[in-house]
């Protein structure tokens, strides 16, 4: 049944039966997943799910995408494991609280359109890293800290349950959508396993093995931590690591639900709403987080297109919080441990070895290195930044070996130079390269109706080129040369030839 009442701002018509179904859907997906990272972290499973309520409920108001879902998400916490390690839970608080910050100054200044900059070989790399981070980990539980504190790899019976039990749990994931999908398949498999544990008493390792829940409401709470520089140095870059992870995982999910649904998301709106989600995380106790990108597609494909489903999502979790506690400390960890490993054999983008005899080189080293540089360092933010700067050193090659020139001369002796292909740092050489000031006729025009003034390299050339013909008192013209060039020419009066009609005005970055 649909409705066309609006909630909060909508104007859409929303179908309640849907989003009723898809949030209840979405919370049952996002609660295996935020404990498990919480634990990954060695946090207590409350501020996971804390972080699902909390980043849940204020993006889903907020957020520049209806339909997006987002929660305790591991591509942010896997890089504030070695500071938890070090500094402690009170510092992963000011941390992300921090970094909600500098997200909202990317909202507030618009910057979130500067994700289209992020080519795709680098997003399968990042996204292959993070399978692997995720992967690996759950190897981890696998291993068991005894009294002295020693951690030592399970062994005997011990070791042929957990491992049993975490096969179980990734059939169950595997086959059962097969049987249908009106029911998520990480949640039949976490029941299935849990019933077999209590059924037949079978002695495993447990939530409450790792850290009780107490279920009680997020109460606000200042980090407890020096307010100093010293501080501010610690947390500062973790901060801004955790920040560029965030929005770049919440941006590209937004713009994979605007390619699935045909419909547009402000990115600056959302880059607001994660920020100020991830600052109220840092005052009440959540590990913080970001877009989920499996979640959002659980939420599509339960046929969800409005912010309903996320709002009841959130609130269902927080039910949990309060009344579910006991309940969640006896789910086993290998039920855990089978839906992350499948979550990350999913995030794994298969696709790009099927591929790789396709793709570039240039692309398939940029993918790999990201991917490694991931893996090595746990620093997704370095990572994609690298591949970012390597794929554009790449494109730069690319394109300075497409300059040319067509050379001609005209009835009047006038020679022509028609300029294809952009002029900037990397093409500049080749491009004065074509040009001979001693031989040329007394006029001499180069044409760029075909070609583009990029940056200051190559408004020098320009202007080097042009004194070199003036010194043979000769007259050099450029024609159909944009209006913001021109401006910063040097000797522009001397050397351009004005034709307003013909002249483009270029703009780097587009408003919208």
């Amino acid at each position: 049944m649909k409705n066309t009442i609006s909630l909060f701002d909508f104007s859409k018509k929303i179908n309640y039966k849907n989003e009723l179904l898809a949030g209840f859907t979405v919370a049952m997906t996002m609660i295996p997943e935020s404990l498990s990272f919480a634990i990954l972290a060695g946090l207590s499973p409350l501020t996971g799910l804390y972080a699902a309520f909390m980043m849940g409920l204020v993006t889903a108001v907020l957020g520049g995408r209806p339909g997006m879902v987002s929660g305790g998400a591991g591509a942010t916490i896997v890089v504030l494991i070695a500071l938890i390690q070090s500094h402690g839970v009170e510092y992963l608080f000011a941390t992300v609280a921090l970094a909600g910050i500098l997200q909202m100054a990317v909202g507030i200044f618009k910057l979130g359109k500067f994700v289209r900059l992020i080519p795709q070989p680098v997003m399968y790399g990042f996204l292959n890293g993070l399978a692997i981070i995720i992967f690996m980990a759950q190897v981890e539980q696998f291993k068991i800290t005894d009294s002295s504190g020693a951690v030592s790899w399970l062994q005997g019976i011990p070791l042929y349950i957990m491992a049993g039990l975490t096969a179980l749990t990734i059939a169950v994931v595997y086959f059962f959508p097969k049987i249908t999908k009106t029911v998520p398949a990480s949640l039949v498999a976490i029941i299935v396993v849990f019933a077999v544990v209590l059924g037949f008493d079978i002695p495993t390792k447990t939530v409450a093995d790792i850290a009780h829940i107490s279920g009680n409401l997020p109460s606000f709470h200042i980090p407890q931590i020096p307010f100093s520089l010293e501080t501010l140095q610690i947390i500062f870059p973790y901060a801004l690591i955790m920040a560029g992870v965030g929005l770049i995982e919440s941006l590209l999910t937004l713009s994979m639900v605007d390619e699935i649904t045909n419909t547009k998301g402000d990115t600056n709106k959302e880059s607001l709403a994660q920020g100020l989600a991830n600052i109220t995380n840092g005052f009440f106790g959540g590990m913080g987080g970001c877009a989920m990108v499996a979640q959002t597609l659980v939420n599509l494909n339960a046929g969800s297109r409005a912010r309903l489903s996320g709002i009841i999502a959130s609130l269902l979790i927080l039910i949990i919080i309060l009344c579910g506690a006991p309940v969640i400390e006896k789910i086993p960890m290998a039920a855990l441990v089978g839906v992350m490993m499948m979550v990350a054999i999913s995030t794994f983008q298969w696709v790009s070895i099927r591929i790789v005899n396709k793709m570039p080189k240039s692309d398939i080293f940029v993918g790999v290195t990201v991917a490694l540089i991931t893996v090595i360092l746990h620093n997704l933010a370095l990572a994609v930044l690298i591949g970012v700067i390597i794929s554009a050193l790449v494109f730069a090659w690319d394109n300075a070996k497409r300059i040319r020139a067509r050379k001609y001369v005209d009835e009047n002796g006038i020679k022509y130079y028609e300029i294809y292909g952009p002029l900037f740092f990397g093409s500049v050489t080749a491009f004065t390269d074509k040009f001979d000031p001693m031989n040329d006729p007394e006029q001499v025009v180069v044409d760029f109706k075909e070609s583009r003034i990029v940056d200051m390299s190559a408004i020098d050339a320009l202007d080097k080129l042009s004194k070199r013909y003036k010194q043979y008192h000769k007259t050099f013209h450029l024609r159909h040369l944009s209006e913001d060039c021109r401006k910063i020419l040097k000797n522009a009066e001397a050397v351009v030839e004005v034709n307003i009609q013909d002249d483009p005005t270029y703009k780097v970055m587009p408003e919208k």
